[in-house]
């Protein structure tokens, strides 16, 4: 049996195909979660797989298989976007299902050549009695694609369960299972734990983590850049700070819009950066495409220009509001252009596989959308493949970043309590912003005002670490990591960055003798006390989330345990001796590990 993605396709005979137990097609996990479905028969079925792992092959075998059976004669695929029924339809045209994706439930009929439908979570909402009287006329496998998205709003999530309640089957799936918010996603299991907070269980789970073990998607290589940023405020107060430093929530949030104004020259300096980034893979990978994902339709618009103005070639600009936008990612996914810049739709589930090169340019800074976003980026064609994304030095998604291998389940009831700071914590106003439609730049605070910006290269996050210790935008380090090879095995990567990382220590260390300054203490008695214990927190936060990263520990369990052992407040409120001590016994720790 051949799946779309293999060499092959189903043929359209079913019962002259070979059982789908002969299957050799299929990816081990694929076979195996195939397996577990068709021995269990459940009505109900979470299928779990990172991004680029081949949810969509999994879930036409299954209904293949169920249709080969009569177990259903009819099939309804429920999708977050239009874009991606026209893109579910085209699998499964390979695979010998006829999906109509013009579907409306207001129209109730389809022509007699469709085995099944394609319709999105809103459509549903609008009508759900009539897929409902669908779903009961037929027996139906409904497949719900990225089913968080089920419950964005109260009306979606109850119209998707008032239209699927007598569904026969229901197949759910979804690359990242989390939100932060309290709404259940329909037909998901929940269970309760020991803490009282009930839990989504997935049936078959198959994470980031093990996708890479497995060479089914890329290694994610983020480089993050921080700089000086200088605002007016609402108040007409001027306002200078540095991305990446110790802020509070609003003024990050402000340091985050400055750098992303595309009149600055921040933006101006990463989308370069990103660019030679990007040649230095097309070496390797000559159709290899950038994506600049940003947050409203202006500012899309802008990058586009400013990308013209720097490589020469007109981008690909897709907006959701456009007819022409599935049109235009289905051409660029084809061709061999080197740019993309889209709002937000291309966010999750569109399949483009010569992405290799991203920047993150949106405001939008929750786990969700963050985990969609570099979803984009590691669909994996052949083993070697790195892909490389350009964030700011936001340290929310910075650790977002460090912790890509963490599998997440949806809890409900939780409360942000973590005196560390939980970085999943609710964050009800952003999640809200990420599930809107993007709007245009004018809509924002007229009265907020960004004056200038400039981007320096700040480090590297890799399989949980930092490399890279800060520098100027042109410096020979961020050269260095700008010109990684682009074909390297996870492995390769982690140890190319550990000899550059030394060698650029050993460059500091030189260049400080060769002034008289011999310290190596790295909160040098020069910086203010407050610029001090900002340093050694950060260097503290890195080491914490490595440790995690090695062990699977929480990052609020490692802080306990740090201070249980030495005493002390939390990290927020604790001294610099403190902080070095707690480096100290971390570091000690990865010794007695590595031991």
């Amino acid at each position: 049996m051949h799946v779309p993605g293999g060499s092959g396709v189903l043929p359209p005979a079913y019962p002259d195909r070979a059982a789908w137990g002969t299957a050799s097609k299929l990816r081990a996990w694929q076979a195996e979660a195939l397996t577990q479905y068709m021995e269990t028969n459940p009505r109900d079925f979470l299928a779990v797989a990172t991004p680029g792992a081949g949810k969509t092959t999994f879930a036409l075998t299954v209904a293949a298989e169920l249709l080969h059976r009569r177990v259903i004669d009819r099939i309804t695929v429920v999708t977050p976007t239009e874009h991606l029924k026209v893109q579910w339809a085209d699998a499964a045209d390979k695979a010998g299902i006829a999906i109509d994706p013009a579907f409306a439930g207001r129209r109730g009929k389809t022509n007699k050549d469709f085995t099944g439908v394609a319709v999105t979570y809103a459509g549903v909402a609008v009508n759900p009695l009539a897929f409902r009287v669908r779903t009961e006329r037929f027996k139906t496998l409904v497949i719900l694609d990225e089913v968080h998205h089920g419950g964005d709003a109260l009306s979606w999530g109850e119209g998707v369960r008032e239209a699927f309640e007598p569904a026969t089957r229901r197949l759910c799936l979804t690359g990242t299972p989390f939100r932060s918010d309290d709404n259940p996603i329909p037909f998901v299991t929940y269970e309760h734990g020991a803490d009282g907070h009930a839990r989504s269980k997935a049936d078959y789970t198959y994470g980031y983590g093990h996708a890479l073990r497995d060479h089914v998607v890329r290694p994610v290589i983020f480089m993050s850049y921080s700089g000086e940023m200088r605002w007016r405020t609402k108040a007409g107060d001027e306002v200078a700070a540095r991305l990446g430093e110790p802020l509070t929530k609003d003024l990050t949030a402000q340091a985050l819009r400055t750098a992303l104004d595309p009149t600055g020259e921040w933006m101006g300096a990463v989308l370069a950066a990103a660019d030679k980034r990007l040649t230095e893979v097309r070496r390797h990978m000559p159709d290899a495409g950038g994506l600049v994902i940003s947050g409203d339709q202006n500012s899309a618009r802008a990058y586009a220009k400013t990308l013209r103005e720097i490589t020469g070639q007109a981008p690909t600009v897709v907006l959701s509001d456009e007819k022409a936008a599935s049109k235009k990612i289905a051409k660029f996914s084809e061709d061999e252009s080197r740019w993309m810049v889209a709002v937000r739709m291309v966010s999750e589930g569109v399949d483009v596989p010569r992405l290799a090169v991203g920047v993150y340019a949106t405001p939008t800074s929750t786990p969700l959308f963050f985990a969609q976003a570099v979803g984009r980026f590691v669909r994996a064609r052949k083993r070697g493949e790195t892909a490389s994304v350009f964030v700011p030095s936001v340290t929310r998604l910075l650790s977002f970043a460090a912790e890509m291998e963490v599998e997440r389940d949806h809890v409900l009831g939780r409360k942000n309590n973590n005196e560390d700071g939980d970085i999943f914590a609710l964050e009800d106003d952003l999640l809200k912003k990420a599930n809107e439609a993007e709007g245009a730049s004018d809509e924002l605070d007229a009265k907020f005002e960004a004056i200038g910006s400039d981007a320096s290269f700040d480090r590297v996050v890799f399989d949980g670490g930092d490399y890279g210790t800060g520098g100027d935008q042109a410096s020979d380090e961020e050269l260095d990591f700008l010109g990684l090879p682009g074909l390297l095995e996870p492995d390769q990567v982690r140890d190319l960055l550990r000899k550059r990382q030394a060698k650029s220590i050993a460059a500091q260390k030189r260049s400080q003798r060769g002034s008289g300054d011999e310290r190596e203490d790295p909160t040098p008695t020069e910086l203010a006390t407050h610029e001090q214990i900002s340093l050694l927190r950060r260097e503290l936060n890195g080491l914490v989330a490595a440790w995690h990263h090695r062990t699977g520990q929480p990052h609020g369990v490692i802080h306990n345990d740090l201070r249980r052992k030495l005493g002390g407040p939390a990290a927020a409120q604790a001294s610099s001796t403190q902080l070095k001590e707690r480096i100290e016994l971390i570091r000690d720790w990865a010794s007695q590990r590595r031991a």
